[in-house]
């Protein structure tokens, strides 16, 4: 069976230019998910539209998210999303931050299948749906109704991280409720969550063949090698692994580079590239980039990695 295997969304980390160089230098990902796309004021943010026209985006296939509290967010942000020539959309059920949670947005919608239900006669054709969902907002078990009323929508598939989203992304993972959508879900499923090597894909895949994919979000700004290891059927040596991450890097912050100005935007900007790098280039380097105050210090702190 030919599995799926998608990039995440991740505020802050996965905008165009790490998506649009991640695909050239490691062959891509079966779509990369943006950042959720969102209404502030009644107008569709202008920095969510810039993401998704940016022409690095060109490279690789696109699927824009989209957050919303009601039916008329949803329909700002589908016309964004249709305008700006995109054929697809992923409905943000997921998100557990606060501020979103308390609007109704995100994983707020795993309680209220009503609006879930009221969006069918919304989608309309010429637009694919899916959803990222998570398995509750403070219980395991709020998956049920949503799940219910996704049935009757014409999605392409759901991806599940099977957390609660009082837990954000840290403690044990819920299986046996993601089991229980799995099973009662009529659309294809995507398993995200905890994804780190190719052993844990592999790992998945094989307890869950009907699956339709993965999803892989921390590990793969850990590790972004990871989908293309997956793939190739074996490990890289760490040679292979800080070349290719050398060209990654290197296409990013010349990018950034070149369309900011003054070392504080390209700082702010390129630091969390090695967010969650620690274990990759180990912690003296890391320590050291995070620590670094202007471009020469920052670039002799990365020159360290591949030494």
């Amino acid at each position: 069976m030919s599995y799926k295997i998608f990039a995440a969304p991740l505020q802050g980390f996965t905008d165009a230019p790490f998506c649009h160089f991640h695909a050239e230098v490691y062959g891509g990902a079966d779509a990369y998910f943006t950042p959720f796309m969102r209404v502030e004021k009644g107008v569709v943010r202008q920095r969510d539209i810039r993401n998704i026209t940016s022409p690095l985006c060109a490279n690789h296939r696109v699927v824009p998210q989209v957050i919303f509290k009601d039916e008329a967010e949803f329909t700002l942000l589908k016309e964004a999303v249709l305008q700006n020539g995109y054929d697809c959309l992923d409905i943000n059920m997921g998100c557990p931050f606060k501020p979103q949670v308390l609007h109704g947005r995100g994983a707020a919608l795993l309680r209220r299948p009503e609006l879930l239900e009221a969006l069918l006669p919304l989608i309309g054709e010429g637009v694919a749906v899916s959803a990222k969902m998570r398995v509750g907002v403070t219980d395991a078990d709020e998956w049920k109704p949503a799940v219910e009323a996704l049935n009757r929508l014409p999605l392409t598939h759901i991806t599940v991280h099977p957390r609660i989203a009082a837990q954000q992304y840290a403690g044990d993972m819920h299986i046996e409720a993601f089991e229980g959508v799995l099973n009662e879900s009529r659309h294809p499923v995507v398993f995200n969550g905890d994804l780190r090597s190719t052993a844990d894909i592999s790992s998945v895949l094989e307890r869950y063949p009907a699956l339709h994919g993965v999803m892989v979000g921390r590990g793969l700004l850990a590790r972004p090698s990871l989908i293309a290891e997956w793939r190739d059927g074996r490990e890289w040596s760490r040679g292979e692994r800080l070349e290719a991450l050398r060209r990654l890097h290197s296409g990013i912050y010349a990018h950034y580079s070149d369309c900011l100005c003054g070392d504080a935007q390209v700082l702010a900007k390129i630091k969390p590239f090695w967010e969650y790098m620690e274990d990759e280039i180990g912690r003296k380097s890391w320590k050291a980039i995070k620590k670094a105050s202007s471009l020469p210090k920052y670039e002799e702190a990365v020159q360290s990695v591949f030494r």
